[in-house]
């Protein structure tokens, strides 16, 4: 993997890590990492093992496969985007109206109980 696309993955890690409203420790204690490494992530400067990747999916609650791809560990050119990707990804819209259309969705998401994550209940 090249420098840049180290510095993109960063970047998103970063980007979905903010859209998710997690401090750089909340996510580290999520996904099991220490916080010097996800920093080192986020700014390019380390390449996480499809593990940690696999850790931070979760964490995120994005498709593993959307970061083995942003990793260039897997080609993903006809995987649909996850709903979080598709309305980060929609210009139409303001951070505010993307802030509540995705809170609305976790609260569906929960409320008919198919998807419990048990650090959300903390």
């Amino acid at each position: 993997m090249n420098e840049s696309k180290h510095n993109d993955l960063g970047d998103f890690i970063h980007q979905q890590r903010e859209r998710a409203n997690l401090s750089l420790r909340r996510l580290a204690e999520r996904a099991g990492i220490s916080n010097p490494y996800l920093s080192q992530i986020e700014r390019g400067i380390r390449r996480p093992s499809a593990e940690i990747l696999g850790r931070l999916s979760r964490a995120l609650e994005i498709s593993a496969n959307t970061l083995y791809s942003r990793a260039g560990l897997i080609d993903t050119e006809l995987e649909s985007p996850s709903i979080y990707e598709a309305i980060e990804a929609d210009n139409l819209l303001s951070a505010s109206e993307k802030k509540v259309l995705l809170d609305m969705y976790k609260a569906l998401i929960h409320s008919n109980g198919s998807h419990v994550n048990k650090t959300e209940q903390e």
